[in-house]
């Protein structure tokens, strides 16, 4: 059994996977090669049921929504880990963009050096 690395076709993220694990995962997905992650966000849009949605169209809608983010794969994973939770919770209120524009800044007790009381790290 050899191991080879591959890339999703979707994030770009790279695995290392068996061969026949690779062959099992195309066979599903129109002969093109899909992260865990990105294979469930694709089954999801299958499944969600408000239409009737081939597998094809949802490849093509997260092939789609993967290439609109120039981020590292992680950072895509990460998103779309948190978009899937959203989706199977039901909480589509809060959008990705406003958890990310957190205001973190530190405390007005903290000594720092230069005699500044307040950094915003964003």
């Amino acid at each position: 059994m050899d191991i080879v690395l591959v890339k999703c076709e979707c994030c770009g993220l790279k695995e290392e996977c068996t061969e026949d694990y690779i062959s099992e995962v195309k066979a599903k997905f129109d002969e093109k090669w899909l992260c865990g992650l990105c294979s469930e966000a694709v089954r999801d849009e299958v499944d969600k049921g408000k239409t009737q949605v081939d597998v094809e169209e949802a490849l093509k809608a997260h092939m789609s929504f993967c290439s609109k983010f120039k981020s590292n794969p992680a950072v895509r994973v990460a998103d779309g880990m948190r978009q899937m939770l959203r989706r199977r919770s039901g909480d589509l209120s809060s959008s990705p963009s406003s958890s990310s524009k957190k205001n973190y800044s530190r405390s007005k007790n903290t000594s720092q050096v230069g005699g500044a009381s307040s950094y915003s790290l964003y």
